[in-house]
């Protein structure tokens, strides 16, 4: 499990093969083989490391559903380390799963903010909740609005000058995952609803033409 606060921003050296080396140095710090860091907001696992950077292995159905199949050599790639008991929950609970990937529409100035407005898909958009929390690349961030077709996000300066975004432009994909709670209290729901629907077609005429 991650924050959505991002610790450094590392850069690609390597990919292809199945296997990601990213150069960083603070996610190195206490780093063992086996240890969990979120990639863009995609949990990996660390395979091997030295004194500047790590590897870890890229599954081809990660590459599919998340935007790591546009890295390359040179990439700026947001890192966390998974959280630990006594870390301070500064941004929101993140699981590094991908839900999906949406496209960047806008970026607007506003006074001290920018205004990022993405694109997604409904099965996407269904999660995002006006003044909740939205995972975008890994970055907890809260939603300011939200359409039938896209989301918008407000960005102060410091997310910008410790992230990936101050790479990002109109048309840019991003990693999307929604906030976890909602799909929970979706899929605890779900049997309740079954039942109601399938106690709904028991009717007086239904028993009768079954003999009760």
């Amino acid at each position: 499990m991650f924050t959505g606060i991002i610790e450094e921003v590392g850069s690609v050296q390597s990919v292809g093969g199945g296997c990601l080396a990213i150069k960083a140095r603070k996610v190195l710090q206490d780093v063992q083989l086996g240890d969990s860091i979120a990639v863009n907001g995609v949990c990996l696992t660390v395979t091997s490391f030295d004194g500047n950077s790590f590897q870890a292995d890229v599954m081809p159905e990660t590459i599919r559903r998340t935007s790591l199949s546009e890295l390359k050599t040179g990439s700026p790639v947001n890192l966390e380390r998974a959280l630990t008991l006594n870390t301070r929950l500064g941004g929101h609970i993140v699981s590094g799963h991908i839900d999906g990937v949406g496209k960047i529409v806008s970026l607007r100035e506003e006074k001290n903010a920018v205004l990022m407005k993405i694109s997604a898909d409904g099965d996407i958009l269904r999660y995002i909740v006006e003044k909740g929390s939205v995972a975008l690349d890994g970055i907890s961030l809260t939603v300011a609005e939200v359409t039938e077709g896209d989301f918008t996000v407000s960005l102060i300066p410091h997310t910008r000058q410790v992230t990936n975004l101050s790479h990002k432009r109109a048309g840019s994909l991003i990693n999307i995952e929604n906030d976890i709670i909602g799909k929970y209290v979706e899929k605890l729901l779900a049997p309740r609803e079954v039942q109601a629907t399938a106690a709904s077609r028991i009717t007086m005429d239904f028993l009768k033409n079954n003999g009760f």
